[in-house]
């Protein structure tokens, strides 16, 4: 069971640093690309796509990001753990807590299937701020680590399933990155809500191939929830300290 711990916050510590990438990929994308609508859907082991900027959203859609379900951002721990227990149905003693040593931020996982329709088990993680001590992020993954009956196949199609609906769901269209390769995986979807709170979808997984006919075998899909991706309630050293 320590073993198990160790594993899962080794995999939220590296899912945190995924998203610094992610982020500063997809603000580079921003910065360098006109927002245009749409683009290729790709498929299991699929050629890398390009990136896309901007999207068409459905008829008066507006996204708003509050948490995940029933767990909104800035809810002390015992409130995320009610939730979280009423969204899944599990008992309050299956969410298992832990710290992130780097970020000094507590982590509260807990494992659910189904939490996309036939999409396998998954696992989701309430991250806690490092001040307030209050809910600033959650992490969906899945992977043959949650759910070994996984296959790269089911995995794409979780990860286009959430991205079609993401791209239709009304985030601000010039904070819309759609399709960004990334070093080893793609970033699917990344938005924003008008406050700024942030979503981020990346399939993960090994490249093959030259850099004109890359394809991507994928080992896991991530998704990202944040209160504010700029600017989180984590520790940092202050300038000047060392």
């Amino acid at each position: 069971m320590m073993l198990r711990s160790a594993l899962t916050l080794r995999r939220l510590w590296l899912a945190g640093s995924i998203f610094v990438a992610i982020l500063g990929a997809s603000e580079s994308i921003l910065a360098q690309t006109a927002a245009a609508a749409g683009s290729a859907t790709p498929p299991a082991a699929a050629s890398t796509p390009a990136a896309s900027v901007g999207a068409t959203p459905a008829a008066d859609a507006v996204a708003e990001v509050k948490g995940f379900r029933s767990a909104l951002f800035g809810m002390a721990e015992a409130d995320v753990r009610a939730a979280a227990a009423k969204d899944f149905a599990i008992s309050p003693d299956a969410i298992k807590s832990g710290q992130n040593a780097i970020e000094h931020t507590q982590v509260l996982t807990l494992k659910a299937a189904d939490v996309l329709p036939e999409g396998g088990s998954a696992e989701v993680a309430y991250v806690l701020g490092y001040k307030t001590k209050k809910l600033i992020q959650v992490n969906i993954s899945w992977s043959k680590a949650t759910d070994d009956k996984l296959t790269p196949e089911r995995l794409t199609a979780n990860a286009e399933t959430l991205r079609a609906y993401f791209l239709g769901a009304g985030y601000k269209a010039d904070t819309i990155v759609n399709n960004a390769p990334m070093n080893n995986g793609v970033l699917l979807f990344r938005g924003a809500d008008s406050s700024g709170r942030t979503t981020a979808l990346l399939l993960q997984g090994s490249f093959t191939g030259d850099k004109e006919q890359r394809t991507l075998s994928p080992t896991n899909v991530n998704l990202f929830y944040l209160a504010d991706a700029k600017n989180p309630d984590i520790y940092r050293v202050q300038p000047g300290k060392f």
